[in-house]
């Protein structure tokens, strides 16, 4: 089979396919051929040589994609700890969801990362509830606009950031109550104009070290931050006075480590509770780009360089 190997030179990611063994699936786990992959911030990092499969996971890119088990052709989407971007891919059977039939096969790839993401860190780590308000860093990426759905979904009110004045109406029009181009001002200067001082419940954050201190600022006393990314930097210094007079807590959190019986609960839990918003329209993937895998380079490298607006996806139905 064919799968895709890239690498990163001079800020420039170059992708090829290449073949390899079809993967033989182990027990407990499905043989999916491949529609479309999702690409993620998680790829570009394993590119650069920062962030390696978890062990037994496979060494392809890719974490999520849509497509048919092989045998039964039923439409699937799936999450992976690896070996997404190829044409044919062993998932474990608890992470695999059914495709929404309304959904589009290629749409369906960006359930998976982005949803999941979004829901675990939201509604599991933080413990989202109707009525709270919840901040949302890097709004117009997937993650961002899967948080801002699921969010409203569960009846927060929701502030999104961007730092492109051109992606604030995708954070409008994914629900977000108060969207934000974080510019000279910061991001916490405008949130407290709009909510005023200690009004926020939750932040989604997957900058890191250069945000951490403003959403701490903007908590409410309970507040949770949840730290999923470190776009902005790994090291910060942090006000612990005040994180101990808001009674706040700071949560680190990544779904590709987590074990598969673990991830296999989390996706059983989004399929009783949210899938189905897929249906309704409550849910819904924006698709920034979808490429052929022979153009694999310019998925990872739009993703590189902050142009998308959604998902940049993967199509391995056409060449």
């Amino acid at each position: 089979m064919k799968c895709v190997q890239a690498v990163e030179r001079d800020g420039r990611i170059s992708a090829a396919l290449v073949e390899v063994p079809a993967p033989v699936p182990a027990p407990g786990e499905v043989l999916v051929k491949v529609h479309t992959s999702g690409v993620n911030r998680a790829d570009l990092s394993q590119i650069a040589g920062r962030y390696p499969p978890p062990p037994g996971e496979s060494s392809i890119l890719g974490l999520e994609v849509s497509g048919r088990i092989v045998g039964t052709d039923e439409p699937v989407c799936a999450l992976l700890g690896g070996g997404g971007h190829a044409e044919l891919v062993a998932v474990p059977a608890g992470q695999i969801m059914p495709a929404p039939p309304s959904l589009d096969l290629a749409k369906a790839a960006g359930i998976p990362e982005a949803f999941l993401t979004a829901y675990v860190n939201l509604i599991v780590e933080a413990q989202l509830r109707a009525g709270q308000r919840v901040l949302i860093h890097a709004g117009a990426s997937g993650v961002g606009l899967a948080a801002i759905q699921v969010a409203k979904r569960v009846g927060a009110t929701v502030a999104a950031t961007t730092r492109t004045p051109g992606k604030r109406a995708a954070l409008i029009e994914a629900g977000a109550d108060l969207a934000i181009v974080s510019g000279d001002m910061g991001f916490g200067v405008l949130v407290e104009q709009a909510w005023g001082p200690d009004m926020v419940d939750v932040v989604l954050d997957p900058v890191g070290a250069s945000a951490l201190p403003g959403d701490l600022g903007l908590l409410a006393v309970g507040g949770r931050v949840v730290v999923i990314s470190t776009m902005g930097g790994a090291k910060t210094e942090l006000d612990l006075s005040l994180l101990m007079r808001k009674r706040a807590r700071v949560i680190g959190s990544m779904l590709r480590s987590r074990s598969r019986q673990e991830k296999a609960g989390l996706v059983w839990r989004f399929r009783a509770e949210l899938l189905d918003a897929f249906e309704t329209g409550d849910l819904h993937v924006t698709v920034d780009t979808i490429v052929t895998a022979s153009r694999a380079s310019e998925a990872f490298q739009r993703l590189k360089e902050n142009l998308n607006v959604g998902k940049v996806l993967i199509g391995w139905n056409v060449e």
